[in-house]
């Protein structure tokens, strides 16, 4: 129960983050949004700098990707793009709040990087299984253009007419083709 409530307090700060940005991270603004007692969050995270970890930890975790079996390795890509786009929004905004405090705040870098490279390390293990040449450069390349495909349908002018899966489809074959794993 412990856990969940954890979870439900981390998925209240993504909410406010995502919403008001980190100055609204408060623990009153979390324990309004979860719909929980005054003085929950701070119960759990006493204070900022652990209310930050708690909720960085949370995105870290939301942010694996799902295994897809039966989807080609472009499909899998788009798809993870696409979540991140149509029903991750919410947490990518506020990850993107975090990339930007992380610079400001080197006690979250180590946190939010932990993250990144977890995410990188994962892609290197399924490039490197599609055959990948060069898995580790290949996955610095993929999970960039991820990333600057997320950020720009979301926060970029492309937010003006996101893409859809099957041009992020499309647009992950061509990737990968230039590796050769096309």
């Amino acid at each position: 129960m412990v856990v969940e409530r954890i979870d439900v307090i981390a998925d209240a700060a993504i909410e406010v983050i995502a919403a008001e940005g980190m100055r609204g991270l408060t623990h009153r603004a979390v324990d309004r949004a979860a719909g929980l007692p005054v003085g929950s969050t701070s119960y759990y995270a006493r204070t900022r700098a652990a209310l930050l970890e708690l909720t960085i930890a949370r995105i870290v975790a939301l942010d694996q990707p799902s295994p897809r079996p039966s989807a080609t390795l472009a499909e899998f890509v788009a798809g993870y793009a696409f979540e991140a786009i149509t029903s991750g929004r919410t947490r990518m905004l506020a990850r993107y709040e975090f990339a930007l405090e992380a610079t400001r705040r080197p006690e979250l870098r180590a946190a939010y990087d932990e993250g990144g490279l977890s995410i990188r390390h994962h892609a290197a293990a399924v490039l490197e299984a599609a055959g990948s040449t060069d898995p580790v450069r290949h996955a610095r390349t993929v999970v960039d253009w991820m990333e600057g495909t997320i950020f720009g349908a979301l926060a970029g002018t492309g937010s003006l007419a996101p893409p859809g899966l099957a041009e992020l489809v499309e647009s992950a074959r061509e990737v990968l083709a230039g590796m050769g794993l096309g």
